[in-house]
């Protein structure tokens, strides 16, 4: 039990909360004049509660109480703690936190470490980096988050978001926090289709023509035909993987590997495809291990770089997302000849992943439902292309009434026109109609 005493007089008025702890001690927290009586009270009930919970081991305490201290000032919260009824965690700064986070995660892929590091930068574009973890609440966040508005694509909040908040969840888990400033704040859509390009089959002609070897052609081959992400499993096929025999090859995938049973997938080595592995496999002098030798290297070759070069010599028009719009042409030619199923099998994604980020509107599709044949290229439905509606009224002011007319000028017309419409009226001539029975 815990006792409250009110010190009225001496230079340390205010309120002494006394009660002892397991050794038998005898322990003070002082609370001084700025506290009321009701504050004292309280404090005295949340003292002795927590004296019940350590005699007794519970771990998990009231709801009311674990509100309470919640609420309660950093000084009462200190005061807990000194008289060793709670433990208050270090409080971390924001770059303390990133720092132990991205400690912990060495090892990972060099692809999803630069992710969190993009998310950590546009973090800091924002947050000050001695900022503590404390004073970061769901407001704050909600304002990052439309500072990052201004700047980027939704698709890439919703990513850099959805690390942030791996970051802050691993700090709860880890005691840094009790909970998540980022709880509550939607991370949005992934989805973005404003980029979304479909390659035609002469458009992938042209590029393989303007290519500079038949390693880039494979590549591209590779990407718009075997549907593969491209640079990380177009660099990782081996001359192994490809059963010439049966004409199929696996697909070693990085980026689904860490799923089980996702680690790869078996694709039809297309006709098209296989010619063009097939030139490649005679022409290099010597037996490789991977089928693309030439690019392997990141630092030295930057194949979006080189890729839009290509696109420029073959005169086509400048593709955004350029390997992710082939691998998107072939998931919608494949969808619409071989079905759902096949389509994740042989792109190796989900359905619904296919639905939201790949399938496509094809011109021919167009041709197909309307029967008619429209001009090469990218479909584009744009208002500017569409006629100009034909006006219900005319436009010029001068044929509008200045005045609007009386309800006995509205009877009086509407009375004309009845008339006007019985005189017009004939009977209905029977010889017009050839009714025959049977």
């Amino acid at each position: 039990m815990a006792t409250l005493v009110h010190r009225k007089t001496g230079k340390n008025r205010g309120f002494e909360i006394r009660f002892s702890d397991p050794h038998g001690r005898t322990l003070t927290i002082t609370l001084g004049r700025k506290f009321n009586q009701k504050t004292a009270t309280d404090l005295k009930g949340v003292v002795e509660a927590l004296i019940y919970y350590l005699d007794n081991a519970i771990s998990v305490p009231d709801k009311r109480v674990l509100t309470w201290i919640e609420t309660a000032s950093q000084e009462i919260k200190e005061k807990l703690a000194k008289a060793g009824l709670i433990a208050i965690p270090k409080n971390h700064t924001v770059t303390e936190l990133w720092d132990l986070f991205l400690k912990q995660k060495a090892g990972i892929k060099e692809s999803t470490e630069k992710t969190y590091t993009d998310a950590k930068r546009r973090f800091f574009e924002f947050f000050q980096e001695s900022e503590l973890l404390s004073s970061l609440t769901q407001v704050r966040m909600k304002q990052w988050k439309e500072f990052l508005k201004g700047t980027l694509a939704e698709s890439t909040i919703a990513g850099t978001i959805t690390k942030v908040k791996a970051v802050f969840n691993w700090a709860v888990e880890s005691g840094m926090i009790e909970k998540s400033p980022l709880d509550g704040v939607g991370r949005g859509s992934f989805v973005n289709r404003e980029k979304d390009r479909f390659i035609t089959m002469e458009e992938y002609r042209r590029l393989l023509d303007a290519s500079p070897c038949q390693d880039w052609r494979v590549i591209i081959a590779l990407a718009r035909y075997g549907g593969l992400r491209a640079p990380s499993e177009v660099l990782r096929l081996r001359w192994s993987d490809i059963n010439w025999e049966k004409s199929r090859f696996y697909v070693s995938s990085s980026k689904t590997e860490r799923y089980e049973g996702k680690e790869g997938r078996v694709v039809p080595l297309f006709e098209e495809l296989r010619e063009e592995l097939e030139k490649l496999f005679f022409a290099q002098p010597e037996k490789t291990e991977f089928v693309i030798t030439r690019y392997r290297d990141p630092e030295r070759s930057n194949l979006g770089t080189q890729f839009a070069r290509i696109v420029k010599m073959a005169g086509v028009e400048p593709i955004q997302r350029p390997f992710d719009n082939m691998r998107a042409s072939r998931s919608t030619e494949i969808y619409a000849e071989y079905g759902a199923f096949l389509e994740s099998k042989w792109i190796g994604h989900s359905s619904k992943i296919a639905k939201d980020h790949y399938l496509q509107v094809r011109e021919e599709d167009f041709e197909r439902a309307t029967g008619k044949k429209f001009k090469a290229g990218r479909a584009n439905c744009s208002e500017s292309n569409f006629p100009p509606l034909k006006r219900r009224f005319p436009t010029s002011e001068k044929n509008f009434p200045t005045t609007l007319p009386t309800s006995t000028e509205r009877n009086q017309a509407a009375r004309n026109g009845k008339q006007e419409k019985q005189k017009c009226r004939k009977p209905l001539d029977l010889r017009h109609f050839a009714i025959t029975c049977d």
